[in-house]
């Protein structure tokens, strides 16, 4: 089972879960934990090869797809016996996170998709083949680095990429081949999802300066009767990160008005 921790403020208040991106780990969620567990139960999770969830298990699988790995996010709810929650998720964290509602709407009670990717730009889609065919030959974390400079390229965007390059320090070179291989075959699955409404209440918080995933975004929005987006003025990629006191005000509100 991935590792997990909670923090329990009443049996009878809803549960927010989060999720992080690739690369990272529930660490990343520092500047939310203490505004989030004053009202709500909270969960956080280290995604599979993340964190603290290094399993000799996950050694003996080849390739990953998004349809166990929200899988696993799931056993950890059922463990818990958590019917419901909250989900809040950054980066590659969002597309699970929109995995769990189109497989298990009924366990969603809100999403919160910060920094979300529902589709690569072009200049993405290079940058993805061009890693499919160097991430053998050149270091996994000179190829991460690059990736956080392209996403995340200003001088105030610095120590959201420092958090993040850190973060995958900690990852193995396999597991990051694995990761790789699964974002850079993402482009169905996230066809689909643009196209479908999942029908649960959905805010989109995203920097202005996201120039990668913005625009995408802002389009969807627009053919989603179900989502809402909120712009951080003077923000990039890693909203939670560059602008927490902004992101926890939102979302808070946003959660406060779902129930």
């Amino acid at each position: 089972m991935l590792h997990f921790s909670t923090h329990i403020l009443d049996d009878k208040l809803d549960w927010v879960t989060f999720i992080h991106g690739a690369g990272g780990s529930s660490s990343i969620w520092y500047k939310q934990l203490r505004d989030f567990k004053k009202h709500y139960n909270v969960l956080l999770i280290d995604l599979r090869g993340h964190g603290k969830s290094k399993s000799p298990i996950y050694e003996k699988l080849k390739s990953y797809t998004f349809d166990v790995i929200s899988d696993e996010v799931i056993e950890v709810l059922d463990h818990l016996k958590i019917q419901k929650s909250h989900f809040i998720g950054i980066s590659l964290g969002t597309i699970i996170i929109r995995e769990i509602a189109e497989r298990y709407p009924e366990r969603s009670n809100s999403m919160i998709m910060a920094g979300a990717v529902m589709k690569l730009n072009f200049r993405g889609q290079i940058l993805m083949r061009l890693g499919v065919l160097l991430k053998s030959v050149i270091p996994y974390l000179l190829l991460y680095k690059f990736f956080a400079v392209i996403i995340m390229p200003r001088k105030k965007h610095r120590a959201s990429r420092n958090l993040f390059i850190n973060e995958a320090k900690k990852l193995y070179q396999k597991e990051f081949k694995r990761w790789f291989t699964l974002v850079s075959e993402v482009n169905p699955l996230l066809a689909l999802f643009r196209i479908k409404d999942s029908g649960i209440p959905t805010l989109y918080v995203m920097g202005e300066e996201d120039h990668m995933f913005l625009p995408s975004i802002t389009k969807l929005v627009k053919n989603h009767s179900s989502s809402a987006l909120y712009v951080i003025p003077n923000c990039g990629h890693v909203v939670n990160v560059e602008q927490p006191i902004i992101f926890n005000t939102q979302v808070l509100n946003f959660i406060k008005n779902i129930r």
